[in-house]
């Protein structure tokens, strides 16, 4: 095969549009926009979800709740997924987490929360914990450190 003999895929090139050049194009007068309107018209820009002046959607629709903006979203680790991944003795923190990829990839402050049951003694770093988390880990003679 030489370069002159290559021809792109049959049906996957289409020639250009030429609207605008004479009736018997089948695309003259009007171009293909129709009579009137706003559509029709040169530099017509409607925005998105613009609905011709009706009253949109979404201020039809009822509003409800609030949503508060101070708002605090944390990663959730329960005990059973360290308890499962790390042996006693480990410091779970941030780093350690991420390495097991146990962890997303926004960088949200950590809350370790008591489901499931842990045996081991195991140094528990994060942002926020459950009170049950708390006692959990200290029965089975770990340590939580708050930090941040």
């Amino acid at each position: 095969m030489k370069l002159h003999d290559m021809k792109p895929a049959p049906g996957s090139r289409k020639p250009r549009k030429r609207v605008g050049r004479g009736d018997s194009s089948g695309l003259g007068k009007t171009a293909g926009r129709g009579d009137k309107g706003q559509k029709s018209r040169t530099g017509a820009v409607i925005r998105p979800f613009f609905e011709g002046g009706q009253i949109p959607l979404f201020r039809r629709l009822p509003k409800r709740g609030f949503k508060n903006a101070d708002r605090v979203i944390f990663q959730l680790v329960n005990l059973s997924v360290i308890e499962r991944e790390f042996a006693a003795g480990d410091v779970v923190d941030a780093e350690s987490l991420r390495a097991k990829s146990l962890l997303g990839k926004a960088a949200l402050p950590i809350k370790i929360l008591a489901n499931g049951e842990i045996t081991k003694a195991v140094t528990v770093k994060a942002e926020a914990f459950s009170q049950a988390a708390i006692a959990k880990i200290e029965a089975a003679g770990g340590k939580t450190e708050v930090i941040g």
